[in-house]
Parts: C-alpha cells; sequence; structure tokens
C-alpha cells in the first residue's frame, strides 16, 4: 500500500461510522480509478469538518469548490446513510 494511499484511510476515519462508511467507501471503490482531478478533489474534502462534510453529504449545501461538489454528489449517490 502506498504511504499517499494509508494516509488518506487514515483521515477518512471521522467521529461518525457514517462518514467513515461513505468516505472509506470512495476511497476504496472508486479512487484508484478515478482522473487525477477527482483524487485531489478527494484529498481536499478531508480537509474541511465533519459537520460540513456532514451536511454536505446529506444534501445540505455543498462546498463552493467545483471539484469538491462533484465528488460530493458521486459519493452521496453511491453511497446512502
Amino acid at each position: 500500500m502506498s504511504t499517499e494511499l494509508a494516509r488518506l484511510r487514515w483521515r477518512c476515519r471521522r467521529g461518525t461510522r457514517e462518514l467513515d462508511q461513505m468516505l472509506g467507501g470512495w476511497l476504496e471503490e472508486r479512487h484508484a480509478g478515478a482522473p487525477l482531478p477527482a483524487r485531489q478533489a478527494f484529498a481536499r474534502l478531508l480537509e474541511h469538518a465533519d459537520p460540513d462534510l456532514w451536511n454536505w453529504l446529506l444534501g445540505n449545501g455543498a462546498p463552493v469548490d467545483k471539484d469538491e461538489a462533484l465528488l460530493i454528489d458521486e459519493i452521496r449517490t453511491g453511497h446512502r446513510v
């Protein structure tokens, strides 16, 4: 396992099981095949606070960054809570 992947996997461990599952699920299922802008957006997304991530994933608002917003939509539609 690469150091970068291990770091991302660790950063996917959040305060709630639901966030862990949604973020970790995208990392495990889609990260390797995702284009570079999506992988970069995912790394940036993990810098946001849990309450923001949770609200966005529930469909309450979206990140300002276009690539992050697209990724939130992808995670939300692919991983239902």
